[in-house]
């Protein structure tokens, strides 16, 4: 049974094949050369980080599924400064389109020690931002980008860090580490 981590690089589908695109755009393919393994979960295009791939269907599940409810850990660049009412309606989960989330854990925290983002985030000197770690046990579609949009604060750059117990510390983007399912 394998199961790999992977620092998925801004820009990279979620798959190991574009089928929809005239001119090709970057996939799994172009980093990973393991047959048999798929991805549990999906992080957006527009998004970085931790993304698990395996090659064993139950694990597969345990992980995307929600009912199983694994944390995921994002960190969150932010346009504005969220105050303490903001992070608490994160707390407490906010009203989406298709219904309240579930209460995440949500704190501001210091600009984190990340590898640049190709291409950066534009930066705009009337325009301040900082950095919260939000951590989520569901998993809607573009979920953590509409969360930060509802309090006011949309994102400007989501890194995953972890599900569960895994976590990307010490992959560099665009490489996976191969690891025993146990460890998470």
């Amino acid at each position: 049974m394998a199961l790999i981590l992977f620092n998925k690089p801004y820009d990279v589908l979620s798959q190991f094949t574009d089928v929809r695109s005239p001119s090709p755009r970057a996939t799994l393919s172009d980093y990973i050369d393991r047959p048999g393994v798929y991805p549990a979960g999906r992080l957006d295009r527009d998004s970085e980080g931790l993304l698990l791939l395996t090659d064993d269907g139950r694990l597969q599940a345990r992980i995307a599924d929600p009912r199983f409810k694994l944390p995921k850990c994002y960190l969150v660049q932010v346009e504005g400064e969220p105050d303490e009412a903001a992070l608490a309606a994160l707390r407490k989960g906010v009203r989406l389109n298709d219904g309240l989330t579930r209460p995440a854990r949500a704190e501001r925290i210091d600009p984190p020690a990340l590898w640049p983002r190709q291409p950066p985030v534009r930066f705009r000197k009337s325009v301040p931002d900082c950095w919260v770690r939000l951590t989520i046990s569901e998993g809607r579609n573009r979920q953590v980008r509409r969360m930060t949009a509802a309090i006011g604060h949309p994102t400007l750059r989501l890194v995953r860090w972890s599900v569960g117990n895994w976590t990307l510390d010490g992959i560099p983007p665009g490489q996976w580490d191969e690891i025993s399912p146990a460890t998470g």
